[in-house]
C-alpha cells in the first residue's frame, strides 16, 4: 500500500499548494490552464488507448461497462458524495463537486493507476505509482487553482480504489497476462480521452457511468477460460 499512501499524499500536498494560488490567479488565466491541461489529457489518453489491437473487445468492453456503470449510477452517486462534502466542510462555493468527480476520474481512470497498483501488490515494486504520484501532485496544483478544495478530497476513492487493485493483486497474478492489460490499458486511455473532452467543452460524457468498462477484458478472459467456452 506504500505506493498508494504516497500517491494520495502527492495528491493533497498539491491541492494545498494550488488553493494558495485561487485567490491569486484570474480566472481568465485559470480557463487557459484548463484548456492546456484538458488538451494534455487528451494526449495521455490517446497514446494510452493505441497499447491494444483488439478493438471488438474495446468496443463491447465500452459498451457494456457503460451499461453496468449507468444502472449503478456511478457518476450521480459520485457527485452526490461531492455535494455531501461540499455541505459539511465548505461553505458553499458550487464548484466542491465538480473539482471532486472531475480529480477523482483523471487519478483512477489511468493505466497507470492500474498496473502500478498491480506491481505494487505482486512484486512489492512501487516505480510506477511514485511516478503517478509526481504527475497527480502536479496536476492537483492546476485543478485546484480552478476548482477548489474538492480536489483535495479525491484522494479518499484513489484510496479506496488502488488500494483495492493492490490487495486483490495476488488473486488475480494468474489472470494478468499481457493481451488483457493491454485491452484494460486500451479502454482506460479512451476513458482518459473522454475526462480531456469533459475539461474542453460544456457538454459532458459520463466518464464515471464507463469506469467498469476497464475490468470487462478481464471478466472475458475469464468467461474464455470456462470449459466448453471457445
Amino acid at each position: 500500500m506504500l505506493g498508494t499512501i504516497v500517491n494520495c499524499v502527492a495528491i493533497i500536498a498539491g491541492g494545498l499548494v494550488g488553493l494558495l494560488f485561487k485567490n491569486g490567479i484570474p480566472d481568465r488565466y485559470n480557463q487557459t490552464v484548463m484548456q492546456a491541461v484538458g488538451l494534455a489529457v487528451l494526449l495521455v489518453g490517446l497514446k494510452t488507448a493505441i497499447v491494444s489491437d483488439d478493438l471488438l473487445v474495446i468496443i463491447i468492453s465500452l459498451a457494456i461497462g457503460g451499461l453496468v456503470g449507468e444502472w449503478i449510477g456511478i457518476e450521480n452517486r459520485l457527485e452526490r458524495l461531492g455535494k455531501l462534502l461540499e455541505k459539511k466542510f465548505t461553505k458553499g462555493s458550487g464548484g466542491f463537486a465538480q473539482g471532486f468527480v472531475t480529480a477523482s476520474l483523471i487519478y483512477c481512470v489511468g493505466s497507470m493507476a492500474i498496473v502500478g497498483s498491480l506491481e505494487s501488490g505482486l512484486s512489492g515494486n512501487h516505480a510506477t505509482l511514485f511516478a503517478k504520484s509526481c504527475l497527480d501532485g502536479i496536476v492537483s496544483i492546476i485543478l485546484s487553482s480552478s476548482l477548489g478544495m474538492g480536489v483535495l478530497f479525491s484522494a479518499v476513492p484513489v484510496l479506496l480504489y488502488q488500494g483495492s487493485i493492490t490487495l486483490l493483486a495476488t488473486v488475480l497474478k494468474p489472470l494478468l497476462v499481457p493481451a488483457v492489460i493491454a485491452q484494460m490499458s486500451g479502454v482506460g486511455g479512451l476513458l482518459i480521452l473522454g475526462i480531456g473532452m469533459n475539461m474542453l467543452r460544456e457538454k459532458k460524457i459520463k466518464v464515471g457511468n464507463m469506469l467498469p468498462a476497464i475490468f470487462i477484458p478481464l471478466i472475458w478472459f475469464v468467461i474464455q477460460g470456462l470449459p466448453g467456452v471457445a
